[in-house]
């Protein structure tokens, strides 16, 4: 007889969004996976807020322009709770440079997706913020944080905390600044992939960011990455 095999608990996803037809349209789809269950929606901010803190999703789809307390200050409330750490907020744009969505990535959300993706974007994008892999859009992602890095006021004691890096570590940072996935860092560096996953979690606890798109936007900040550079 064969030993029964648990299967992995699927990924607790809730949406935020003021269109009940875009809510409907994505439950349907991510529902359709075995993996992804929508545990709960939300038509405004405040409601947003209040089903994470109670329902503690894995995932959140958030969209920035809903009324009374919009995605933004939403996403603020999520990202500085503590007791919400494994929660990972996903902004949804109608626009792949919305001027709102790198204020999202400084405030913590683990990335961006726009509203007229692929499905099996949407869904790919869901899988990888719930396990913290790389950023979602990557190359739409960097052009955007070069965007706004121009603009965006120096982050001092991010860049104190660079001291506190390895050289290695910083070398890391910056290849996850150009976008580079575990995987091609390991073959950058030459090392293994467990390797690099590592460095990047002791970079992330140095610098006191909760995921790759903090990372990413430090890189930027702190001018370890400029506006325009591509991995070679």
């Amino acid at each position: 007889m064969t030993a029964h095999q648990p299967t992995a608990a699927p990924i607790r996803v809730v949406l935020a969004d003021d269109q009940a037809l875009l809510r409907a349209g994505v439950r349907v789809l991510l529902e359709t996976q075995p993996d992804l269950t929508v545990v709960g929606e939300a038509e405004d901010g405040e409601a947003a807020v209040a089903l994470v803190t109670r329902l503690l999703p894995d995932v959140v789809l958030m969209d920035i322009r809903m009324p009374g307390l919009d995605g933004l200050a939403a996403a603020r409330r999520i990202t500085a709770d503590p007791a919400l750490s494994g929660t990972h907020v996903v902004i949804l744009t109608t626009f792949d440079l919305d001027e709102y969505v790198f204020e999202a990535l400084r405030l913590g959300a683990a990335g961006f997706l726009v509203k007229n993706s692929e499905p099996d974007e949407l869904v790919r994008g869901v899988r990888a913020a719930a396990a913290g892999d790389a950023l979602l859009a990557p190359g739409v992602t960097r052009r955007l944080i070069a965007e706004y890095a121009r603009r965006a006021k120096p982050a001092h004691a991010a860049a104190a905390g660079l001291a506190a890096l390895t050289e290695r570590e910083r070398e890391v940072l910056v290849l996850v600044g150009l976008g580079l996935s575990n995987d091609e860092i390991a073959a950058r560096l030459v090392v293994s992939p467990l390797t690099v996953k590592t460095h990047v979690s002791r970079t992330m606890t140095k610098l006191a960011v909760r995921d790759r798109v903090g990372l990413v936007v430090l890189a930027y900040e702190t001018g370890l990455v400029r506006p325009g550079w591509v991995a070679g």
